[in-house]
């Protein structure tokens, strides 16, 4: 079982080049400073989310970001799935399934009641590592995003 740590301020230099990385794969183009600032609050126990290290904590091999909403429709506490990122070459080994599997057990302790997440549209090897994690599109709801 791939283990999942949860990140504090001083994994900040851990995760920031995986960060980075994630972004760079994705065509995700952000200033360094500006991910550093949007991170450390959740690294020091922001109440609006969290970020995992995948495997092991002195050395990782991915990172996950969850953050924290709540919906009436769903009985409370909700999660999305921000990010969640894998070093290529430990891909396609299971770790991703097995840190989404663990994922509801962990945050379910904290009383979160769904999890959700945005993917491509252009990608069905990606739409389908998240459906066979149980993730499913829901036929009555369409995410729509307003940026400022």
């Amino acid at each position: 079982m791939t283990a999942l740590h949860l990140a504090g301020p001083d994994d900040a230099q851990r995760l920031l080049p995986m960060i980075a990385a994630c972004h760079a794969e994705l065509g995700i183009t952000r200033d360094a400073a500006q991910t550093a600032d949007a991170l450390m609050p959740l690294l020091e126990g922001s109440p609006y989310g969290v970020a995992y290290l995948i495997g092991p904590a002195r050395a990782p091999i991915g990172y996950v970001v969850i953050s924290f909403g709540w919906s009436l429709e769903l009985g409370g506490m909700d999660g999305t799935l921000d990010e969640i990122w894998i070093r290529p070459g430990v891909r396609a080994r299971g770790i991703g399934t097995e840190v989404l599997q663990a994922l509801p057990k962990a945050l379910a302790g904290a009383g979160l009641t769904a999890l959700h997440l945005e993917t491509r549209q252009d990608d069905p090897k990606i739409d389908g590592f998240y459906r066979r994690n149980k993730f499913a599109l829901r036929p009555d709801v369409v995410v729509m995003t307003q940026k400022f």
